[in-house]
């Protein structure tokens, strides 16, 4: 296990590289910030409850502003990796992320590394997202869930467009994931509705977005979280 300090948005904690060798071959999908792995809260008051925010470099992107709205109120990790739903050892590495905890709750997403042809085996993407549902459930000891839908997929120097050959595919995939969270009474946090009309909010690069777009999806996450926790 490699432990590195790490300093962003005013925070001060660990990266742990729980998954060890967490590449994406892409170079279009890079981390957006800090290393691959689990960024841990710098822990001052334990008794608060303690949350996992699990997602790719969108989440690099807006999980300083999620624990600067709920300093005071909960301590926030990150799990930031590059997998999708068919990638090897998947489960074993969300196993060990688990093993951080326990967590009062977990607010997920996997989306973006996904899209490509052939990461997920045609008929698969159903099961193989209930499978890491199942993992989280079994492991997380009875954390609250909330799923995050994938951010849109713009054209590369022209933000105010979708892309038209990998947006799709996350239009499609978000609406498959809705449906099975929708039977698993998992709640859903919208955040591609958030942003689909301000892509004027995109930087540019296809994926990634401004710091305003950043601070829009994090404010909206901190606020499910806390009526989540008070309604516990």
């Amino acid at each position: 296990m490699k432990l590195k300090i790490f300093s962003a948005f005013g925070i001060i904690g660990l990266v742990i590289a729980i998954a060890s060798g967490a590449e994406e071959t892409d170079k279009r999908l890079h981390s957006g910030g800090s290393a691959w792995g689990v960024q841990k809260a710098d822990i001052k008051d334990p008794k608060l409850p303690r949350i996992l925010l699990i997602g790719d470099s969108i989440l690099n992107g807006y999980r300083g502003t999620v624990a600067k709205e709920l300093d005071g109120k909960a301590n926030v990790d990150a799990w930031v990796n590059p997998y999708h739903q068919a990638s090897g050892g998947l489960h074993e590495k969300l196993k060990g992320v688990l093993s951080e905890g326990p967590y009062t709750l977990i607010h997920f997403n996997m989306g973006l590394h996904g899209w490509q042809k052939g990461r997920i085996p045609e008929g698969q993407f159903d099961p193989l997202m209930r499978k890491y549902i199942k993992t989280l459930r079994d492991n997380a000891n009875g954390a609250i869930l909330i799923w995050a839908s994938s951010t849109p997929v713009t054209v590369k120097g022209k933000p105010g467009e979708l892309n038209p050959e990998i947006n799709p595919t996350i239009i499609e995939h978000n609406a498959l994931a809705a449906k099975i969270m929708q039977d698993e009474k998992i709640p859903i946090n919208d955040l591609y509705q958030l942003v689909v009309d301000k892509r004027h909010l995109a930087a540019g690069d296809q994926f990634h977005w401004k710091k305003e777009a950043y601070i829009l999806m994090g404010k909206q996450i901190a606020e499910m979280i806390r009526k989540e926790l008070e309604a516990k």
